[in-house]
């Protein structure tokens, strides 16, 4: 069974309905190591409203912070230290898809970013969107994994806008998984849709 690790350019690029298309589609197991914020409506709740399948069991958090800030200045106005040796990925026969928070170098404590919770067996799959600075984003989240060995795809999100995704491509590399467009709104119907689309790629 495979284990993903779905990461973003930056905040706020789509990784969490990324993440559910993903789960859906491999009917996977989810987890969110570290959530920062919006504990009453976070990711897993919002992946877990989107998902249809009866395979998928969403895990606990980690880490959940009150926060919607970087997990280490989260976790010191919660008064704790996030401390990667006691972030282990839940015991799964499944396939397990794990949703980072923010971008690849976001840090979770004075020595430790995002990029420390990457295993190396992980697929990495990196969700871009364009904005003004989003191919230097993609370029550097895309060749720092490359870097470091790992097997990294990309999901583009947003409309499309093809001289920024024709010059990631030729720059990367890497295999595009698709596009999930600016759709009106997301629900059941529209993920599982994506899911059966996605699917034969990943």
């Amino acid at each position: 069974m495979k284990k993903y690790f779905i990461t973003g350019i930056s905040t706020n690029v789509g990784k969490t309905i990324a993440s559910a298309i993903v789960t859906e589609a491999l009917q996977a197991d989810y987890w969110k190591p570290v959530q920062a914020g919006e504990l009453d409506h976070d990711d897993k709740y919002t992946v877990g409203k989107l998902i249809t399948n009866t395979q998928s069991k969403i895990h606990p958090n980690s880490y959940a912070l009150e926060t919607p800030m970087s997990p280490h200045a989260a976790a010191e106005i919660d008064g704790v230290s996030i401390d990667i040796k006691q972030i282990n990925a839940p015991k799964t026969k499944n396939h397990l898809v794990i949703e980072g928070a923010g971008g690849l170098l976001v840090p979770l404590n004075d020595t430790q970013t995002v990029l420390d919770l990457i295993k190396p067996n992980y697929k990495v799959i990196v969700v871009s969107r364009h904005y003004l600075g989003s191919i230097n984003h993609t370029l550097l989240t895309v060749n720092t994994l490359k870097e470091k060995g790992f097997d990294v795809s990309l999901i583009f999100s947003g409309n499309e806008h093809k001289t920024t995704e024709d010059i990631i491509k030729k720059m990367t590399n890497v295999p595009v998984i698709g596009r999930i467009n600016e759709e009106p709104y997301f629900d059941k119907n529209v993920v599982r849709e994506y899911a059966e689309i996605f699917k034969g790629k990943l």
